[in-house]
């Protein structure tokens, strides 16, 4: 089966861009956005709409195959590729990848996949955008799916020697900044690991010395025990706090460790993991940070998981954070590792090292996005992945819970 075109399309995200740095930097709110100059190169405001470039390949046989190529939400920040806007990219598309994609058999997703995923932008004589791999491998999954007549997690599951899940993978839910109302969505709906909460800002929302997250996860543990239906439902509390803590901490490990177990016993007797404990911007000193402060924790046998996100963007990065054991788990954050080829390796190199392999991504991306990324933890079981686009709960939790009964329904037909 042969590809015999390809069309680009601009699409929008199920969020927005923002310029973390500015957030960082105390900028104001206005309503949604925010007030203040962006300081990030690229963004024309600290909050912009998210854009994407739809993919769509043509089959010979008349079948329609596509992926979104997006964006993380903080783009440029944490050593990731600059704010990507669909105008300035789809001619990259047309121009450098078609000519290479039209008229070739869909044989292998993994042969075409590490092909377009180590392109050199003719322009800028790097790697082409991390969006426009990670848009185009989707595409190329579905498409060898297609021709293949296999489900996108078979196809994976085949070339990579994996078994395809038999069982729901846990899913992760973000909240945004309406981390109450939001919560209790999670909580009625019993999503696995929640709520993210978006702890950006240290005077706003972590406080001066941890007293306003810690107020906040007692609140959360409280508001699961006294909504939940049953003792069964025993969620993971997962909060990402941008490196505030090290902030607020001035860096301090030692201070640190005694403030993680405040927040181990605010949280008891539920599991706690804390994302993106410190950023110290520079990627060889995030990793001494984050091994130290873990290695810490366990010796004093203090039970809240270190999740990685700053500085562990790429796939070299993923096994470098996981030789040193910098975290307990590791976000995987899809659009930053390219083609989703490469999400595959490092998710299937975390569980070889023994670390918690967390298949994120970002409120940025789209549903189409959030689709193929089931398929890809369908088939390399991961410890958890993101409910996404937005920051709605709903969209997102439906988009990536839906899917994932579709493939387990359909195999289980198959299997009788």
């Amino acid at each position: 089966m042969k590809i015999i075109d390809v069309v680009c399309s601009k699409s929008l995200t199920g969020f927005y861009f923002d310029d973390q740095r500015a957030i960082k930097n105390n900028a104001g709110h206005d309503g949604f956005t925010y007030v203040g100059d962006p300081i990030t190169p690229g963004f024309k405001a600290i909050r912009q709409a998210g854009e994407a470039v739809s993919v769509t390949i043509l089959l010979e046989d008349g079948q329609i195959a596509y992926g979104d190529c997006a964006a993380v939400q903080y783009s440029g920040a944490g050593g990731r590729d600059a704010v990507f806007l669909a105008d300035d990219f789809i001619p990259v598309i047309e121009q450098q990848m078609k000519p290479l994609l039209v008229g070739r058999e869909l044989n292998s997703f993994k042969e075409l996949a590490e092909e377009m995923d180590h392109l050199v932008d003719k322009n800028t004589g790097k790697r082409i955008h991390t969006a426009l791999r990670y848009g185009i491998t989707q595409a190329l999954l579905d498409a060898v799916a297609k021709a293949k007549h296999q489900m996108m997690c078979e196809v994976i599951a085949h070339e990579y020697g994996t078994n395809v899940s038999d069982k729901e993978i846990p899913i992760f839910t973000q909240s945004g900044d309406d981390r109450y109302d939001n919560a209790d969505k999670m909580i009625i709906k019993q999503a696995q690991v929640l709520p993210h909460a978006l702890i950006n800002n240290v005077k706003a929302k972590l406080g001066e010395h941890g007293e306003l997250l810690l107020e906040y996860v007692t609140w959360l543990k409280n508001r699961v025990l006294k909504l939940r239906t049953s003792e069964n439902y025993q969620p993971v509390l997962h909060i990402d706090v941008y490196g505030t803590i090290g902030l607020a901490f001035k860096g301090n490990i030692d201070r640190m460790v005694e403030y993680f177990k405040k927040l181990e016993q605010a949280a008891a007797p539920l599991k706690l993991r804390i994302e993106g404990p410190m950023d110290v911007e520079e990627r060889e000193a995030q990793m001494k940070a984050l091994t130290e402060l873990t290695a810490k924790l366990h010796e004093q046998k203090i039970q809240v998981e270190v999740v990685a996100d700053e500085w562990c963007n790429t796939y070299d990065d993923i096994k470098d954070f996981a030789d040193r054991k910098a975290g307990d788990m590791l976000q995987i954050k899809t659009p930053d590792l390219g083609g989703i080829n490469n999400i595959i390796e490092a998710v299937l190199y975390c569980k070889k090292k023994g670390v918690g392999a967390y298949q994120g991504g970002t409120c940025n991306e789209t549903d189409r996005s959030a689709q193929v990324c089931v398929h890809v933890a369908m088939a390399t079981q991961p410890t958890q992945m993101l409910a996404k686009p937005g920051m709605g709960v709903d969209e997102g939790l439906m988009i990536v819970y839906n899917e994932m009964q579709r493939i387990l329904a359909v195999r289980k037909a198959r299997q009788k």
